[in-house]
This record gives structure tokens, sequence and C-alpha cells, in this order.
């Protein structure tokens, strides 16, 4: 017969083995390393197709949106972060705050997007005549979706919940160096970008969203 003390001992043996065992490290999700991710990026921008290659990199990051939120860490402010900038690419790291938009804009670059955590809405327009644009498409995306859009693409962008979207977005190009064009919300006509002021509307929503914390 197996008395208290030693059936006590046998429960705890088990109960410690199960513990040990029960995520093999084998099968554990390796965290998201950024540094290695930009290595990656940055090789997948010198091959023939950089664009694809950077999206299929993208893709296997947000495989497990969880780890890129992780190694990222948990958005708490609004704003276009640099994560990696050249004169031929450009990561960011991009935290709409809840129901922002952004006006019908190009890039004049290849952009490939990634959401880790959220949701962001896209309006595709396309040229209508001499400097007016009209709705030709959409994308709805979810945490875990990645998208793309080519060179020569005018999107809209929405943050559709009432709460922080995060994405990865990665250019092929100086995004910061760029002449962009908008396209007036109402008119839909075209003028430069002053994109001091969409930096302005970050900061500013920012403190809007930090405020209604309070």
């Amino acid at each position: 017969m197996i008395n208290l003390q030693t059936r006590r001992g046998l429960l705890a043996g088990i109960a410690t083995a199960t513990i040990a065992t029960a995520v093999p490290a084998s099968t554990r999700t390796p965290r998201f390393d950024l540094d290695r991710f930009v290595a990656d990026v940055r090789a997948a921008n010198d091959e023939a197709d950089s664009q694809r290659a950077v999206e299929e990199l993208l893709s296997q990051a947000l495989a497990q949106p969880g780890n890129v939120l992780s190694g990222l860490g948990e958005p708490t402010s609004v704003g276009l972060s640099p994560i990696y900038r050249s004169k031929d690419l450009t990561i960011l790291n991009i935290v709409w705050p809840p129901w922002m938009m952004l006006p019908a804009h190009n890039h004049l670059m290849w952009a490939t997007i990634g959401i880790y955590t959220g949701r962001e809405d896209n309006i595709i327009w396309k040229r209508k005549s001499e400097g007016i644009v009209e709705a030709a498409g959409a994308a709805s995306l979810s945490k875990g979706e990645v998208f793309s859009l080519p060179h020569d693409a005018i999107h809209s962008v929405t943050n559709p919940i009432p709460s922080l979207t995060a994405a990865i977005h990665i250019y092929g190009g100086d995004f910061f160096a760029a002449e962009r064009s908008e396209w007036d919300p109402e008119t839909l006509t075209e003028r430069p970008q002053d994109f001091e002021a969409v930096q302005r509307l970050f900061r500013e929503t920012n403190e809007r969203f930090h405020a209604s914390e309070n």
C-alpha cells in the first residue's frame, strides 16, 4: 500500500513533469527579432523582384502577429516611427489613432503594409481626369494581413475601430524624401502633400487620444 506521503510525492512528480513537457522547446514560437528582420528585408530589397521578396518576408513575420506585437511592444502613442531608412528602402512602424482618416495620397514608390494589431481600411483611387481621382477599389486589412501597392498607387487610409491600429510599412525608396501628392477629401482635386501637416495631424490626434484616456 502507498502511504499518504509517498502518494503526495508521486503526484508532485507527475505535475512537475507535466509542466516541464507541456511546451516542448522545439514547438515554441521564436520571438520576433527586429534586427534580423531589417537585415532580411534589406537583402530582399536587392533581389530582382524586390517587392515580392519583401512581401513574402513580411507575410512570414505576420503569420504570428502576436510575436511582432511582443517584439515591437504594445503601441501606446500614435505616429510614424522610422525603423530603417536609406535612399532605396524605408521601414516604418505606423500607429493609427481610433477613427483617424488620411486623405487620398500617393507614394511614388512601391509599398507593402502588414497589420500586427487592429484594422486598416484602404480605398484605392485612380485618376479620372486632370488632377481628379475616383474610387476604384478597397481593401480591408485585419491583424496578420499583408497588402501591397505598386509605385503609382493612390490610396486613402482609415482606422475604423475605437482602438489603436499598428502596422509595419515598407517602402521601396526614401519615404521622407519623396514629393508626394494628396487629394482634397471633398473635391478630390490634386495638390502637393504637406508632410509637415501630416506629422502635425498625427501629433494632434495623439494628444487627443491621450486626453481621452484621462
